[in-house]
């Protein structure tokens, strides 16, 4: 991943300046939707990229260690090797970024990959997923807990009571805590878009997330009704490139949510690269949040190797 964002001091003075001009996000996210992708091999290696980028992820009420296990099975192998080897692409190492998990299942996600010889990551979400309601002792001691139990990555939930009522000071003392609470491990900070009202919102949200230190900010926790939609996108990573400007640190940005086909996965590359530049099209500084996604990938790149589309036989599931 990114080097870690040392963070900054709590700027209140720029908080306080953000405005956000809704219609030109409206219209910049108009723009991305309607780009055309590309096509053959050129499609077939950007959702190799967008493969890359994965946190392969379950967040079921009903995990248990043997569909975790195959969750982890499937990251290490996300594409089936006859198909990358007629892309020459069989040893290339292409794996997810990260297989994503509740607290309890760390452990058991840990140990299967453990046993399969892969050093691949384990993000785990914490801090009273998906809502963030919880008392703060409660939320830090699930990040500890996470951390022990081999989590490399913390995906943490903001509380949006104090988004909402515009308490910066008391944000970001969490989200340092947060910070601490993780150790060496990477945290990606959930703002719950969804949940926060108003683009200018989600920008000084965006901030405080990244003063306070965090390597990634992430749309949403995947519950709320809304989740990762483009015009959010724009503010969050216009929010990131300010950031970088002043600071000259890179943070990442992970949509997730919602993200369910190639043609989307697609569409969120080429958001990052014209927004962020190459430099943010690597799994250091860019993932995907998603637990469907993988399947339509798949499905695509089967196309673009037999020339026809697999039965649902063929392609094993997550």
């Amino acid at each position: 991943m990114s080097a870690r964002n040392p963070g900054m001091k709590l700027d209140l003075g720029w908080i306080s300046k953000v405005r956000v001009n809704t219609h030109a996000v409206l219209k910049r996210a108009q723009t991305i939707q309607g780009h055309k992708t590309p096509k053959k091999q050129w499609q077939a290696a950007w959702l190799l990229k967008a493969v890359t980028c994965i946190d392969l992820t379950t967040l079921a009420g009903d995990d248990t260690p043997s569909n975790v296990h195959r969750l982890c099975l499937k990251a290490i192998q996300p594409v089936p090797y006859h198909l990358l080897n007629k892309m020459d692409m069989h040893d290339q190492g292409v794996t997810t970024a990260a297989v994503c998990v509740y607290p309890s299942r760390v452990a058991d996600a840990v140990k299967s990959l453990k046993a399969a010889n892969s050093s691949l990551a384990v993000a785990s979400v914490a801090t009273g997923f998906p809502a963030g309601q919880t008392p703060l002792e409660t939320r830090l001691q699930e990040v500890r807990l996470a951390v022990a139990d081999g989590a490399t990555e913390i995906d943490i939930v903001i509380n949006r009571t104090l988004a909402l009522t515009g308490q910066w000071e008391a944000m970001y003392e969490e989200v340092r805590q947060f910070r601490e609470a993780c150790g060496d491990a990477h945290m990606k900070t959930i703002l719950a878009v969804g949940e926060l009202g108003t683009f200018t919102n989600v920008y000084k949200v965006s901030l405080v997330a990244m003063m306070a230190g965090s390597d990634f900010i992430k749309t949403s926790t995947g519950k709320e009704s809304v989740n990762a939609t483009y015009p959010v996108a724009i503010v969050m990573v216009r929010a990131i490139r300010d950031y970088f400007l002043c600071t000259g640190h890179k943070v990442g940005f992970k949509p997730a949510g919602g993200i369910r086909t190639a043609h989307e996965s697609l569409l969120w590359l080429t958001l990052i690269k014209e927004e962020l530049g190459h430099d943010w099209l690597c799994p250091h500084l860019f993932r995907l949040g998603a637990s469907s996604l993988l399947a339509d990938i798949e499905r695509q790149i089967y196309h673009h190797v037999t020339g026809q589309y697999a039965a649902y036989h063929e392609l094993p599931m997550a």
